[in-house]
């Protein structure tokens, strides 16, 4: 039995009821869980000595708009001792928040605020929830699929005033309406790497 299948077994045995699914890419392992379950879980992954998944390495969002669970939270989890990777994910809506794992993982604190602010999924029992990397006043969620490519302002600084000011945005063109017969067409041949993505549509 590879180390990999041992973790496979292992993770789905610890998950139990609220495994929704398990898959292997790229030699490291996902599963899905129900969204009520995650602290539990990721605790007994921490603790449990066949584990050890003693570091988050990253919490972030993935927007699917057409599903009514539109979001799904990825939790990446790293086990220094045994030299394992593990991605666990779960999925919820705009409406329905999800239970915060700063107790369990004091790095989500940081994570759950970029979720946040970037895709508006909300975290229940977090201790300061509040935007990181947008500005004061920004509305909207910046990574939403549905949130225009070029925002709805536009920050300069004005000489007259002799300050920053905010102004909504004016485009000669529209990013969606670009003429794709020019120079920025992406090049037909295939470049280095391309061929994780798979083929070219």
């Amino acid at each position: 039995m590879t180390e990999l299948t041992a973790l496979q077994d292992t993770a789905k045995a610890i998950a139990g009821g609220a495994l929704r699914q398990a898959s292997v890419s790229y030699d490291e392992l996902t599963i899905t869980v129900a969204r009520e379950n995650i602290v539990e879980i990721l605790t007994k992954l921490r603790d449990d000595p066949k584990c050890q998944f003693e570091v988050l390495i990253d919490i972030c969002g993935v927007d699917y708009p057409e599903r009514a669970e539109r979001f799904d939270v990825v939790y990446h989890l790293l086990s220094p001792r045994l030299n394992q990777r593990l991605r666990v994910k779960i999925s919820t809506d705009e409406a329905t928040p999800v239970a915060s794992v700063n107790d369990v993982f004091p790095a989500a604190n940081w994570y759950e605020r970029e979720a946040y602010d970037l895709y508006g999924i909300r975290f229940t029992g977090h201790p300061d929830l509040r935007r990181i990397l947008t500005d004061y006043g920004f509305q909207g969620h910046p990574l939403r699929k549905d949130f225009p490519l070029t925002g709805y302002v536009e920050v300069r600084y004005d000489d007259e005033k002799k300050r920053v000011v905010y102004e909504p945005v004016k485009l000669t063109q529209e990013f969606r309406d670009f003429d794709f017969e020019s120079p920025w067409e992406s090049p037909s041949h295939v470049l280095p790497g391309d061929e994780k993505a798979g083929p070219k549509s």
